[in-house]
């Protein structure tokens, strides 16, 4: 009986995995082909379904990137993964200069976020705890713009 319940968990298991992972639709063309005019030399690309947007994570130049388009191809941003220590210096000031850069907020993630029209901004993710989380948006001369809760 109890080998009759690990099959059927295992199986439930791999099928609940396989519809998680599985696109819900065909990536349109149009995303397809604004993606490959924008990185024509990009590498591991992989498009992934986010229902309102397409996301695209590749690797150009060595560099992890994500872009985002909307459905009808239209590009939105595209993220590429950075260090802190790699931000402009006047990133970083901004950042030290602000109320997160106390020992309570910790730096989790940094990206250069491009943007249409050759906009630049520096996302940094800090954690003070499991609840609670913040993406803060710096500009190049390193002032804060913005900020969002995050999960």
């Amino acid at each position: 009986m109890t080998k009759r319940i690990f099959a059927m968990a295992l199986a439930a298991i791999f099928f609940i995995s396989l519809t998680a992972t599985a696109q819900i639709r065909d990536i349109p063309k149009e995303v397809r082909q604004t993606f490959e005019r924008q990185y024509p030399m990009a590498t591991q690309v992989e498009f992934k379904d986010q229902l309102i947007r397409i996301d695209v994570q590749f690797i150009l130049d060595s560099n992890r990137y994500v872009a985002m388009y909307s459905n009808k191809g239209v590009w939105k941003e595209t993220d590429k993964e950075w260090s802190f220590e790699q931000l402009p210096e006047d990133v970083q000031s901004g950042f030290e200069k602000s109320k997160y850069a106390d020992d309570e907020w910790d730096v989790k993630e940094t990206v250069v976020v491009y943007l249409p029209g050759g906009g630049e901004q520096y996302r940094i993710k800090v954690e003070k705890n499991e609840l609670q989380k913040k993406y803060l948006f710096f500009n190049k001369k390193g002032r804060l713009i913005r900020d969002s809760i995050t999960l």
